[in-house]
């Protein structure tokens, strides 16, 4: 199932895929869906970030994409840096390069602590597109990675979340800068696969319903300038597109 927050004149509405419209619903993370009996047509919805995490994990594959002797390593993303599909990024424009990432985005379903890889993906509720914008410059500066992904928008998220997926470990990841393709790719090209990540992130760390996992860019990673226009298509999930500002 595809689902999506929306922006409407009454308001925010969660809502679910349904022919061409938006069926309203109460909760999207519900057991049984209890819908509102409002939809909006699928063209008039105004797309916002799909969910509203408490806690955004971001994942560090050492020792694929740097030069760290070190294994797998994750850190805390502010929920403060979410951003919707279509909104501007204003990134900082004094402190060197700024990469954009496309990345896979793994929405939890249920809490889950301690998983293993036989229950992890029976914790998620689904999958959206994620932009992990980065001031590059300042990761040496700052291995913790605040000064270089805590600013306005950097965690542009959505279009929506999509539920069913054939296989989260082979999702394909097309990169587009002002309508050239830059870079393809995809989460089967992560050094730690998604279900490892999910695993080591819950052996330290508590996930509620509504937290995401960013689990890494597969060489999806590229410099982008003021007035870029990105879009990051996720195979079978959608794409999202932002500019820089």
């Amino acid at each position: 199932m595809r689902f999506a927050r929306l922006q409407t004149a009454d308001g925010i509405a969660n809502a679910v895929a349904s022919g061409d419209s938006w069926r309203h619903i109460e909760d999207p993370f519900a057991e049984t869906l209890e819908y509102t009996g409002e939809h909006t047509p699928t063209d008039d919805g105004m797309l916002l970030a799909p969910v509203r995490p408490r806690v955004i994990v971001g994942i560090a594959h050492n020792r694929g994409n740097n030069d760290h002797p070190l294994p797998m390593q994750a850190w805390h993303k502010s929920p403060h840096s979410v951003a919707n599909p279509g909104e501007i990024i204003p990134v900082r424009r004094d402190i060197g390069t700024v990469n954009i990432e496309g990345e896979l985005a793994v929405v939890i379903g249920r809490q889950a602590y301690q998983l293993t890889e036989s229950n992890a993906f029976d914790h998620v509720f689904g999958y959206t597109v994620a932009n992990d914008v980065t001031n590059i410059d300042q990761v040496p500066k700052d291995e913790k990675n605040f000064q270089a992904k805590s600013g306005i928008n950097y965690t542009p998220l959505g279009p929506w979340i999509e539920t069913e997926i054939a296989d989260p470990e082979n999702v394909a990841t097309e990169v587009v800068i002002n309508g050239r393709v830059v870079g393809q790719s995809g989460s089967f090209n992560l050094p730690s696969s998604v279900v490892a990540s999910l695993v080591y992130v819950t052996s330290w760390l508590r996930l509620e319903t509504g937290d995401v996992v960013l689990t890494g860019a597969p060489n999806t990673f590229f410099a982008a300038q003021p007035g870029d226009r990105v879009e990051i298509t996720l195979a079978g999930i959608g794409t999202l597109t932002n500019t820089i500002g």
